[in-house]
Parts: structure tokens; sequence; C-alpha cells
């Protein structure tokens, strides 16, 4: 299997249907998805199963105990990472193949330690004061598909490519 073009990494996700939606978008543009442990559901969730319907045979999966193997295995100089408490916008990140977009946890976002020691590379989505956040599954595919868009879907073809 070739090295996918994007990463998304997910810390700490706790609803089954927001990582079932998320495999479903990295199967839809060649990216891996790594789940960093403790996951809030079992794998075989009937949720994971029902919202990554039968897309998960295809997806690029990795499981790991801790954000420390996902900075040795990427490296931290690849590494994005999404928050409500970044000043810098996600539009204004300049994406290259390899990269991992890194997400926290439903309830509380990423380790504010970790966005502030990756100051430079923590970005955010914008929105009104009124909305403390986005869905997981919406902001992994907002800044899955801004990074697509500069990285390109490597070996896929494009939709204009498409035989009609």
């Amino acid at each position: 299997m070739p090295s996918p073009p994007l990463q998304v990494i997910l810390f700490e996700p706790e609803i089954a249907a927001n990582a079932g939606a998320i495999g479903r978008t990295c199967v839809a543009v060649g990216a891996a998805l790594w789940l960093v442990r403790p996951l809030g559901f079992h794998l075989d969730d009937r949720m994971v199963r029902r919202a990554g319907l039968d897309y998960w045979e295809h997806l690029n999966l990795r499981i790991v105990d801790s954000l420390d193997e996902v900075v040795a295995a990427i490296g931290i100089d690849h590494l994005w990472w999404f928050s409500t408490k970044s000043t810098h916008l996600y539009t204004e990140a300049v994406f290259h193949a390899g990269d991992g977009l890194i997400f926290g946890p439903e309830s509380r976002g990423l380790p504010v330690r970790r966005v502030t020691e990756a100051r430079e590379r923590a970005l955010r989505i914008p929105m009104r004061p009124e909305a403390r956040s986005l869905n997981l599954a919406n902001a992994a595919a907002v800044g899955l598909y801004e990074a697509v868009r500069q990285v390109g879907f490597g070996n896929s073809p494009a939709v204009g490519d498409l035989p009609s």
C-alpha cells in the first residue's frame, strides 16, 4: 500500500460515530487514520460500523497508546494541531504530503500544553462566538479537505479525470 498523502490523528476520541465518519472521510481522500488510546468506544461498536459503513475495510488504520508514538512516526514538523484555542486559521497553513492533522477529544479538545508548545503549527477553524466548537467529524473534514486541496489526492484520480 502506498504511503498516504495525509494522516488524521484522533487523540482520545470519545464518540464512535465520529470516528466512523472520519474513517469514511479518510478512505474518500486516501488519508490514514490514527487513533490514540484511550478510546471512548470499542472498535467493533455498532456506531463505528454504522458511520463507517463498508469503508473501514479500505481504511489505513493505526492504533497507538500515546501522542509520542505519533510524533516519533510522523515527525513534529509534520503535525498540525487543531484547537479552538489557536490564533492561526487553518487556511493559513501550508500543508505538505505526509502531514498529520491532530484533533482532540470531543468533550475537551487537545491538551493546552501541546497546543501551546506547537503554537506556530496550531490551527483553528473560524466560527461565531455562539458556538464553542464544531462536531469532531465536521472539523476533521474541513481541515482534511483543505490539506487535500493543497497537497492533492496523490494516486487517486481527480474528479474531472474519472471516466464518464
